[in-house]
């Protein structure tokens, strides 16, 4: 019996609270109401704008389900999907912010080993998306957001520069190699075998790249040949 009162309590206190906060947000959520029915943009950053100040409303109701339901007309499922637009679009400028400040590390095994294990983490989650992105676009847009799916591209073009520093550094360390060999110093064969396989890991990711990205520009198509004629001309190739 007192569990079941104390209960009684909660639920009453709770729901007081709720009213209370329905009063007190009354102004504020009305306003909401009629902002979040008429919004509509292009702008990815109008978007992430607009949903911080929406959120910076809702963020203080108590349970905000209960509260927006007193509302008559509050457009839930618009607000729904400028949330997860926000989220998707949030997600994938901070995928694209990584790749295009990604710090070129040597030896290149471990630029190599870093590029791989982030390309396998978003490839599989950015090809996912391709494939419903069109059936995306259309949700977003019937609640006046055009979301802006160009960003994918940007992501690939800064995945292709990723790959390309790889190759870079790939030729680099051969040609370093050559030129230490060349200038009489005693470097052991397993070192050369080494470096014969890097290139050829470094041309395997290149064409993963190129697969995922759809193209390569002109300065990874130079580097892909460059690679592609030093495995040719490495006696140690794999």
């Amino acid at each position: 019996m007192a569990e079941a009162l104390a209960e009684m309590t909660k639920r009453s206190s709770y729901f007081q609270q709720i009213e209370e906060d329905v009063q007190r947000y009354t102004k504020q959520i009305i306003e909401l109401r009629s902002a979040i029915t008429n919004f509509k943009t292009k702008d990815m950053i109008e978007l992430v704008k607009f949903h911080k100040d929406v959120e910076s409303v809702l963020e203080n109701l108590t349970d905000e389900s209960q509260v927006l339901s007193r509302f008559e007309g509050f457009p839930s499922k618009k607000l729904e999907a400028i949330r997860m637009a926000t989220a998707l679009y949030l997600r994938l400028d901070s995928i694209l912010a990584e790749l295009q400040n990604w710090n070129i590390v040597t030896p290149v095994r471990q630029f190599l080993d870093k590029a791989e294990r982030y390309f396998n983490k978003i490839k599989t989650e950015l090809d996912s998306l391709e494939r419903i992105k069109d059936e995306e676009s259309k949700k977003f847009k019937s609640h006046n957001i055009e979301f802006d799916f160009y960003i994918l591209i940007k992501i690939k073009e800064a995945m292709v520069d990723v790959s390309s520093n790889c190759m870079e550094l790939a030729l680099k360390e051969r040609r370093n190699d050559a030129a230490s060999r060349d200038s009489g110093s005693n470097l052991i064969n397993g070192k050369r075998k080494e470096h014969g396989k890097l290139l050829w890991r470094a041309f395997q990711f290149a064409f993963r790249v190129y697969t995922f990205a759809g193209g390569h520009d002109d300065r990874a198509d130079i580097l892909t040949r460059e690679l592609a004629k030093e495995i040719e001309s490495d006696p140690n190739q794999p």
